[in-house]
């Protein structure tokens, strides 16, 4: 039997028109998702859609995952889908174990989302800046195009002046410097300041790739000046930029690391991973949660980090990534439509002429899914496991999007 697909206009009528109980702090697109198999989602008519964003850059597995669906499966059948963290439970301390042996840090505290990691590791700074400094050393620097998340220290760090304005005041000692040296040099006092956070790869913030060079010199005047260095990989880290973390790229170590979207597969988890030194610093009774690191949730991150720090996946990740940035700059150069295109791997900005939005919406008709980051960038996110002729596939119907 052939699915009837109604026009994206024609969904949007009736998407209106259906009343449901979600509060609406988003404005859904009109197709109903049911499925979804390999890159592809499906929706409630049967048609099917390849997904440029990968759920905002969570499923890098895609969907249907064989792998995953099996570890759920038994950590199901175990019974134990929650403790809490009064008790110990093996997986999240395996899990704990495995993020330590393959990065900088000595321990990672476990919580549910990006905004709570990084609201972690702010508390985590100012606890260490007060054992080394004074009490007034508590402040929190982010960077011009940042976006660390919308709960109150979070979005106060988040460089989106409508996100922030309906909400202040927010917390208090966090502010946001221009990704500019001579600024970061000044702004960084090291009596007053606690903590710098930078995206390696600023994903809301227009697909802005941090130069080697930039990332460096912010390291050795956050380490000369005692001030902890943390990078947020919330959308950049584990595998998107064709290295498990985007910081070995650069080879600058961060004192904190923050993670989460791809980190549970899909399941809501987040991660910060803490040097041996701040580390130090922290008590019992400092920080807490309810569900982060539960068993089941650890169960399936542990097989999905297995899977991402694969070194045939990473190479494939940058081999295809570095194909997709040159495929893109050829459709840039075609249309004339686009400005500029910036990114790495598998995340990718496209500077357009006319409202990003209007691109993606086209795009719901053509059966693809891409995202914005920004009024005037299109943002792509495909699943890490995205092969060549499905990137062909989509790049045919992105350029078709872009030129109409």
């Amino acid at each position: 039997m052939t699915a009837v697909t109604l026009p994206i206009e024609e969904q949007a009528v009736v998407a209106a028109a259906v009343e449901t109980s979600l509060l609406g702090t988003y404005k859904r697109a009109p197709m109903e998702f049911v499925r979804g198999e390999g890159v592809e989602l499906i929706d409630a008519n049967g048609k099917r859609y390849l997904d440029f964003a990968s759920g905002i850059a969570v499923n890098a597995l895609g969907y249907g995952d064989a792998g995953v669906a099996r570890v759920v499966s038994e950590a199901l059948n175990n019974g134990l889908i929650h403790t809490s963290n009064l008790y110990r439970t093996p997986a999240g301390e395996q899990l704990a174990d495995k993020l330590v042996e393959c990065s900088f840090a000595s321990k990672v505290f476990f919580c549910n989302s990006g905004a709570e990691a990084n609201e972690g590791a702010f508390k985590f700074a100012r606890r260490w800046a007060r054992k080394i400094g004074t009490d007034a050393k508590v402040e929190i620097i982010a960077l011009r195009g940042s976006f660390h998340g919308r709960l109150f220290a979070s979005l106060a760090a988040t460089d989106r002046p409508s996100y922030r304005a309906p909400f202040r005041p927010l917390a208090g000692a966090v502010s946001i410097c221009e990704r500019d040296l001579s600024d970061l040099e000044t702004a960084l006092d090291e009596e007053t300041v606690a903590a710098l956070i930078v995206e390696p790869v600023q994903g809301e913030g227009g697909v802005r790739v941090l130069d080697d060079a930039f990332l460096e010199t912010l390291r050795t005047l956050t380490s000369k000046r005692e001030i902890a260095l943390i990078f947020d990989e919330i959308q950049c880290g584990l595998g998107r930029t064709g290295h498990l973390f985007a910081y070995e790229k650069s080879g600058v170590v961060p004192d904190m690391l923050t993670l989460a979207k791809p980190l549970a597969g899909g399941l809501p988890m987040g991660a910060v991973l803490v040097s041996e030194e701040i580390a130090a610093t922290i008590q019992s009774g400092d920080h807490g949660t309810t569900f982060g690191g539960g068993p089941l949730v650890s169960a399936v991150a542990a097989h999905v980090l297995e899977r991402l720090s694969n070194p045939a996946l990473l190479e494939s990740v940058r081999e295809n990534g570095a194909w997709l940035g040159a495929q893109l700059d050829a459709i840039a150069r075609r249309s004339g439509k686009v400005r500029a295109i910036r990114g790495i791997g598998f995340i990718w900005g496209l500077d357009v002429l006319e409202p990003a939005g209007d691109i993606v919406k086209r795009g719901w008709d053509e059966g693809i899914l891409t995202l914005t980051a920004g009024e005037h960038t299109l943002r792509l996110l495909p699943p890490l496991t995205m092969d060549r002729d499905d990137l062909v596939r989509g790049l045919s119907i992105i350029e078709k999007i872009i030129a109409q």
